[in-house]
């Protein structure tokens, strides 16, 4: 893979990846800010963002197929490498059903996606998959750099990783609370792990870990938002994120929940060094 991406990133919504953040993530020692909520595939803030800095990759965690052709996307990745080789990995997905009109035949629509990249001169070492369930982790495997999956556990990780095989990107993401009050931990993570919990795709995944349909009724069982959404002190949730590195995760990209994240990335740098 061309990009250099270290063992911790961080995830962050499109619309919040400023020059600002990417300064700080870079001086904090974050190899990479994944940048998700489907951004539109101009793709124009991540040219500010590595302008901004000297060697932090970004990626985006994801690209939707639904939303931007193949040769769009393509010409923004390669205005981006062009300027800053080595430092952008385009993440594509599916999304998810409930959002798309036209999400039909998701997993054919994806290798067709990656044909127009193809087509259109995009590596597969500087692209990743979005990939939850085994059919769509080994297509990551045949057709890109990796996989980037979304909501996941430490069990997932260490199944995708057996299912990849060595030598494939593998890049989970990981929600985290710094709060060691248990109660009040959970009522800053449910509101954003609610929201997956009526999706299908997040939730056969979640089935597929062991979870039940109890544990995914209304706001979510205790038991799956402690799973899901990591809270403690700052050296017990550095320790959960370490689970994904020695699961087999190359990068565990991390996304703090609460009202003052940056202060979450700064605490969990210093302790993940």
């Amino acid at each position: 893979m061309t990009a250099h991406l270290g063992r911790i990133g961080i995830w962050t919504h499109h619309s919040t990846l400023t020059p600002q953040l990417a300064i700080e993530g870079e001086r904090l020692g974050y190899g990479a800010i994944w940048a998700g909520g489907s951004p539109s595939g101009d793709l124009g803030f991540v040219d500010e963002a590595l302008a901004a800095t000297d060697s932090l990759v970004i990626a985006t965690g994801i690209v939707n197929i639904w939303q931007d052709d193949p040769a769009t996307v393509a010409a923004s990745h390669r205005r981006i490498v062009d300027r800053f080789p080595g430092r952008f990995l385009l993440g594509i997905g599916a999304g998810h059903r409930e959002a798309t009109q036209e999400y039909v035949k998701p997993y054919e629509a994806l290798v067709a996606y990656l044909d127009g990249l193809d087509a259109a001169g995009v590596p597969a070492d500087e692209r990743v998959l979005a990939a939850l369930g085994p059919r769509v982790l080994r297509l990551a495997a045949a057709r890109t750099a990796g996989a980037h999956p979304y909501l996941t556990t430490p069990q997932h990780t260490r199944e995708a990783r057996e299912i990849l095989g060595k030598g494939v990107l593998l890049v989970p993401e990981q929600k985290v609370v710094l709060e060691t009050d248990a109660v009040r931990a959970r009522e800053i993570a449910r509101p954003t792990v609610e929201f997956y919990l009526g999706l299908q795709n997040y939730r056969a995944n979640l089935l597929r870990l062991g979870f039940t349909e109890e544990d995914l009724e209304g706001e979510g069982s205790d038991r799956l938002i402690d799973a899901l959404a990591l809270h403690g002190d700052v050296d017990t949730v550095a320790t959960g994120l370490r689970e994904h590195l020695d699961a087999g995760a190359d990068q565990v990209v991390i996304q703090v929940l609460g009202d003052d994240p940056s202060a979450g990335y700064r605490a969990l740098a210093a302790a993940l060094k």
